[in-house]
């Protein structure tokens, strides 16, 4: 099954892959190797999903949170890889900030929603390396951000 596919049987709506809105590019193809600017938080109304985990947002929001990042994620990778999706080898690694309050210790729960979907897209090709940090805030306000590193044929 394709990975266009998959999100199909998922029923999977991409958002817009979104320009930068400063000095940086949200994807860069070096050899073989695709990388992903970090996406934040953004529900599916295009509204920022704000506040700490652990204080605004519990674990699951966090991990919702982290699923709309890995959403934004294949958006841009999709539209680096002129909407071909069959370009794409394997993610090669996530890296995932959560905005937590001092005595959070679950990012890695947080970070499991970007994880589990680009897992559920991509199966053994999305299996990947990851870093699960947290940080006293993120851009905007947002809980969360990941970003990626992708590996393309």
């Amino acid at each position: 099954m394709s990975f266009e596919d998959k999100i199909k049987e998922l029923n999977i709506k991409l958002p817009e892959a979104k320009a930068p809105v400063g000095n940086y590019v949200a994807t860069k193809i070096t050899g073989k190797m695709l990388f992903i600017s970090g996406q934040i938080s953004i529900d599916d109304n295009g509204e920022l999903i704000k506040g700490k985990v652990g204080k605004e947002l519990d674990v699951t929001a966090g991990y919702n949170a982290a699923k709309r990042c890995a959403l934004s994620i294949i958006a841009q990778v999709k539209k680096a890889c002129d909407n071909d999706l069959s370009k794409i080898k394997s993610c090669v690694k996530l890296t995932g900030f959560v905005n937590s309050t001092d005595d959070f210790i679950d990012q890695p729960k947080v970070i499991n929603g970007a994880s589990d979907l680009i897992a559920s897209i991509f199966g053994n090709a999305g299996m990947h390396t990851r870093a699960a940090v947290s940080t006293n805030s993120l851009p905007l306000g947002v809980s969360v951000e990941v970003d990626a590193i992708f590996e393309l044929n």
